[in-house]
Formats: structure tokens, C-alpha cells, sequence
């Protein structure tokens, strides 16, 4: 018989994360840095609003776009906070989380053998969903040196007469890496200058430590080449309720909108209605989240530099990027004897682009007592290597 496997699904590579997480299912006592999800329940009243639309029969579809009214305040939030005005009737669309967001953005604008540049370390997904869109992927690569920032010598190197877009994504998973405005500016003219498509996601937009976060959109003459992905998972420790919302001109948005149809229909009502109430109702909460967030990221950066795995301060997101080149172990054998011998679980920076080896991803989403007796198992390793 033979291999009915496409060789796109056959190429790509499993996600890194989950394969390295498989390795937890039969170990007891970890304490797990590895998961990019916040340990905080939702808010309540935002599960309140998730529920209460179930016990009043709202379990049926809802239009493709999402629910008008979600749209609408999505709309005002984003104008009220980055100063980029989208019609909700025609630029905005809710999705089922920022990666469904990101497969149809690429989808509706790769055409076989399009060049996509991706800005590394980055999300497992952005290569793969590129692949699978028919494209090519081309890593950019952001150093330390550069604090982990986009640099604009070494995005012209990479751009060649098929380079079609670039995808990035600052606050940056997984190096908290933020591009302050002036950074922005100098992509933005790169890819006006090169005629470039930018499909930049925005998701840790919330959890910006030191400023605030400029949406790439705002910029001058960006707005018309710009997708934009953001949603409720981080912010609103909402990963499961799967909402994530498309901001787009509106024929970039309407071929988003084509394949959404057929593919997903629609984000769940219930977590629709949800959104709506985090939207209304849950800016002290999300802000509550953040506060506590920066307290950790002070404590565990702190714990890094001093027990010897140096670590620049991270201005966004909740990860921090420890190198591991002074142990004198590559990334991924420090996190499997990490795991197996102390029992703490982070993510190998190779999993993240050839630009993260050498480094670990560790989440600061759990609390300080678990993060405090991370470092502790961590000195221990390291001493004992």
C-alpha cells in the first residue's frame, strides 16, 4: 500500500515543546517552567459570563466574523490602546485562538514558493504554518547582543525578490524581547521599501514591563500592510476558552475570512461571550496579573544571574532566557538532566529556531514559592555538573 501522508505533514517537525513534555506523563514532584499558560484562574466573572451564556441556551453558531459585539468592543479597546482604528463590520475577525489567526493569515496570502521571513527565536508554530501554507520559511535571527531585538541589517540580508512577508512577534516568545517604537519604525520602512506584507503578533501586548506597547499598525503607511493577531489567552488567562481575534484591511481580512469558514465556522459562543466580559469588565484583573508577573520575572531573573546562568531582564511576555554556554552543556541535554535529575522542567532554546540554541526557556507563570524552589534544584544542578 502506499504512503498516503502529504510531504508537507510528513517534513514538518513535531513541536518541540509537547515532544519534550511527553517525558513528564511518569514523573512525580516537577515543577514545570516549561508551559507558556499563566497559572491564574480566569476571572471569575469572566467564567461567570462563559457560563451563564450555556444555562441560557447560547450554544449555536455564531456569524463567521465572530459576534458583532465582540468585534465592536475589540475595536474600541484596540483604538483606546494603540491608536489604530479598524471597522469591526469588516476588519476584524474573532478566531479560535491567535494560531488559527496565524495558519489563516498565511494561508490567504502564500502562493507556492513564497519566501516568509521569520524573525528567531520565535513560536514552534510560525515555520511549520508557513510550510504548510506552501511557502518557505526564512529564520531571521535576533541575538543577545541586540537584546533579542529585530535588526534591520540582518532583515535586509534575508529578503531576496520572493520574500513575500514577515512574520514577528514582540513581546517575543520566547525571549521577552520588546521592539520599542524607534525599532519599529526602522522594520517598517524595510518593509515598505521591499513592498513586504507584516503579520505581526501582538498577543503579549498586555505584558509590557517597562513603557507600553506600540502596535506596529500605527506606525505611518504600515496599516494597510499590516496583519495583526491578538487575543484573550494571555492577558486574561483565558488559554482554554481558545479566542483570538484578526485585525486587517478588509480584503486581506476577507481572505482570512474565506478560509476561516471552511476550516473552523467559528469561535465558541459561550467563550465569544466570555471575551465580551473580560473586554468590559476585566482590565483590574488583567492588571493584577501583570503586577504580580513583573514581581516574578525581578525574583527569577535575579535567581539566573546569581546562581550562574547569565539572563538579560526580559521587558515583556513571562519567559526568561538564561544561557546555559557557561556550563558547558548544549540546551537540550541541561534540560533533560534538569528534568531527570532535579526535576525541573524548562524548554530547550533550540526548540524555538536555531537562533535559541544554547539558551532555556523558562515561564514565570507559576508562583514565586514554586520559582524560588526552582532555583534552588537549578543551583544544585549546576554545582553538581
Amino acid at each position: 500500500m502506499r504512503d498516503f501522508v502529504s510531504s508537507r505533514a510528513r517534513d514538518i517537525p513535531p513541536s518541540g515543546i509537547r515532544k519534550f513534555f511527553d517525558l513528564l506523563l511518569s514523573m512525580e514532584d516537577v515543577i514545570t517552567l516549561g508551559v507558556g499558560e499563566p497559572d491564574f484562574n480566569t476571572p471569575w466573572t469572566v467564567s461567570e459570563a462563559g457560563i451563564y451564556a450555556i444555562e441560557q441556551g447560547h450554544t449555536s453558531y455564531t456569524s463567521n466574523k465572530g459576534l458583532l459585539l465582540l468585534r465592536q468592543l475589540i475595536s474600541r479597546d484596540i483604538g483606546k490602546r494603540f491608536g489604530v482604528d479598524y471597522d469591526p463590520e469588516g476588519e476584524i475577525l474573532v478566531t479560535s485562538g491567535v494560531s488559527e489567526g496565524l495558519d489563516i493569515a498565511l494561508r490567504a496570502i502564500i502562493d507556492p514558493g513564497d519566501e516568509v521571513l521569520v524573525a528567531q527565536p520565535c513560536y514552534v508554530a510560525y515555520a511549520p504554518c508557513a510550510t504548510l501554507a506552501g511557502g518557505v520559511s526564512v529564520p531571521v535571527p535576533c541575538d543577545e547582543r541586540h537584546h533579542f531585538r529585530l535588526q534591520p541589517d540582518i532583515l535586509m540580508e534575508r529578503i531576496t525578490n520572493k520574500s513575500k512577508a514577515l512574520v514577528m512577534n514582540f513581546p517575543n516568545n520566547p525571549t521577552g524581547a520588546v521592539m520599542q517604537k524607534s525599532h519599529l519604525k526602522e522594520i517598517g520602512d524595510i518593509v515598505i521599501d521591499h513592498d513586504l506584507l507584516l503579520i505581526s503578533d501582538e498577543v503579549y501586548s498586555a505584558l509590557t514591563y517597562e513603557g507600553s506597547h506600540t502596535a506596529i499598525a500605527s506606525l505611518e503607511g504600515l496599516r494597510e500592510r499590516t496583519i495583526t493577531l491578538n487575543g484573550f489567552s494571555k492577558a486574561y488567562s483565558m488559554t482554554g476558552w481558545r479566542v483570538g481575534y484578526l485585525c486587517a484591511p478588509p480584503s486581506l481580512c476577507e481572505a482570512a475570512l474565506k478560509i476561516h469558514q471552511y476550516v473552523m465556522l467559528c469561535a465558541p459562543i459561550m467563550a465569544q461571550m466570555a471575551a465580551i466580559e473580560a473586554l468590559r469588565n476585566g482590565e483590574e484583573d488583567k492588571n493584577r496579573m501583570v503586577r504580580e508577573y513583573l514581581l516574578r520575572r525581578n525574583l527569577f531573573v535575579e535567581g539566573l544571574n546569581r546562581i550562574g546562568l547569565p539572563c538579560h531582564t526580559p521587558e515583556g511576555a513571562f519567559y526568561a532566557f538564561p544561557s546555559v554556554e557557561k556550563t558547558g552543556l548544549d540546551d537540550i541535554t541541561f534540560a533533560e538532566r534538569l528534568l531527570a535529575e532535579q526535576h525541573v522542567a524548562v524548554v530547550p532554546g533550540s526548540v524555538f529556531g536555531g537562533a535559541g540554541a544554547g539558551y532555556l526557556r523558562c515561564a514565570y507563570a507559576v508562583s514565586r514559592e514554586h520559582l524560588i524552589e526552582a532555583l534552588k534544584r537549578m543551583e544544585a544542578f549546576i554545582h553538581g555538573l
